[in-house]
């Protein structure tokens, strides 16, 4: 069974800064996730070609059920975006998080993380870099609790601003702490390396840089697991993909192993650009 996370950058490529859904559709069979996180997902936005994502995505990988939940209404980073209420009317340009998923759901809960006040710098990968000064957008989770086999994955993206990320993180964690395991939490956490481990306790999946894409060097993108037995987990891959300035995480795990006893073994993890993982 496999899990995959993909900040998205809007499906935008680094090279044109188009987005182009054939190329996502694309990108989506390439993880072939039965559960996708993604971040940064646009639904009606102009710079996207007005295409819901978010349905590009559920088409591509024969997703049965999923959540998107915005949390921006209209174009981030530019004039006249804000907080979006929690059911925009439909066709509204719109951003945010979505979670997809081809097994079955038994129920889907959201928990909102708030923001950062104020404008805040941000590093642009551009050539040459730019830094660009912008508001934190809102935060949130998006939770599903799957019937077969019970495990309970959490995707977010956690704000960009240092010391706030941290607090989402642990409030997070204390909410995900009752529901039923394992459980695993997807996405982009805006922390790097082992600190998101470090502050939740929970078990990293994979390890390798993520952020910039064409040549990461730092791990931002995180999957972290609790209750998570050793010899369940597979292959795990980071995936450079033909869009975004992130790559992506696969992590597979043996569903028959969930829930049977466990040992020590990992086999190594693997960096594949623009392959099908597995």
């Amino acid at each position: 069974m496999r899990f995959a996370t993909l900040n998205l950058l809007s499906g935008r490529s680094l090279a044109d800064g188009r987005a182009d859904p054939t190329v996502l559709a694309h990108a989506v069979r390439v993880l072939d996730a039965d559960v996708l996180a993604l971040q940064e997902v646009d639904r009606y936005q102009p710079r996207s070609g007005g295409v819901d994502q978010v349905a590009v995505a559920a088409a591509a990988m024969g997703a049965g059920s999923g959540r998107f939940v915005p949390l921006v209404r209209g174009t981030p980073g530019e004039p006249g975006w804000r907080p979006t209420p929690p059911d925009p009317a439909e066709g509204e340009p719109a951003y945010g998080i979505a979670l997809l998923s081809r097994r079955p759901v038994r129920s889907w809960r959201v928990l909102r993380l708030g923001r950062a006040r104020g404008r805040y710098p941000v590093l642009l990968p551009t050539s040459p870099p730019r830094v660009i000064w912008i508001p934190d957008e809102p935060r949130a989770a998006v939770v599903a609790e799957l019937e077969e086999p019970r495990v309970t994955v959490a995707a977010t993206h956690l704000s960009f601003v240092p010391g706030v990320n941290v607090l989402q993180l642990r409030r997070l964690r204390r909410a995900l702490h009752d529901l039923p395991g394992p459980r695993l939490l997807m996405g982009d956490f805006n922390l790097p390396g082992p600190l998101p481990s470090r502050v939740t306790g929970l078990r990293p999946l994979v390890t390798g840089p993520t952020f910039p894409a064409p040549a990461p060097r730092l791990q931002l993108d995180h999957v972290l697991a609790d209750g998570m037995p050793p010899h369940a987990l597979g292959d795990r891959h980071v995936v450079h993909l033909p869009l975004s300035d992130h790559r992506a995480l696969v992590v597979d795990l043996d569903e028959a192993a969930l829930s049977s006893p466990s040992d020590t073994s990992h086999p190594p993890v693997r960096d594949v650009s623009g392959e099908p993982a597995g």
